[in-house]
């Protein structure tokens, strides 16, 4: 219901490939540190967005999503679900095209304001379980 076929291959291949990973940090034992390299893999451009504004993967840390200066297509959401509705709601803000709640992130109110603003969004699902598949 929140992750149909059109809308995942629609994020993926033609919604843009700047990507900002919420909850992005050098940790490697989390789960947004593998996910981002994929999407690098890929060939979509990672923002890490973290308090602690880290260099991830060779690229410059904000941290917040107002804090970058230029555009971003998509924000891929690796914080709880009692955390998610709130970063959904500054996705819209600063003109996101669409959101993306990983795997176990879930929170409904969060999902149809922000389709309700026009966004794109995807919920628990995995950009790195899914790009692999659209072959």
């Amino acid at each position: 219901m929140y992750a149909d076929a059109e809308t995942i291959r629609r994020i993926l291949t033609a919604t843009g490939d700047t990507w900002a990973v919420v909850g992005l940090s050098h940790n490697e034992a989390r789960a947004a540190y593998g996910v981002a390299d994929v999407l690098q893999r890929y060939g979509k451009r990672i923002v890490p967005v973290h308090p602690k504004a880290e260099t991830v993967h060779g690229e410059q840390g904000y941290a917040s999503l107002a804090d970058i200066p230029f555009e971003v297509d998509v924000v891929d959401v690796f914080v709880n679900s009692g955390l998610a509705g709130q970063v959904a709601d500054e996705a819209v803000a600063v003109g996101a095209k669409a959101v993306w709640f990983q795997l176990g992130v879930i929170d409904e109110a969060a999902y149809e304001r922000t389709r309700a603003a026009g966004l794109d969004m995807v919920m628990d699902r995995c950009p790195a379980i899914e790009i692999p598949r659209l072959g």
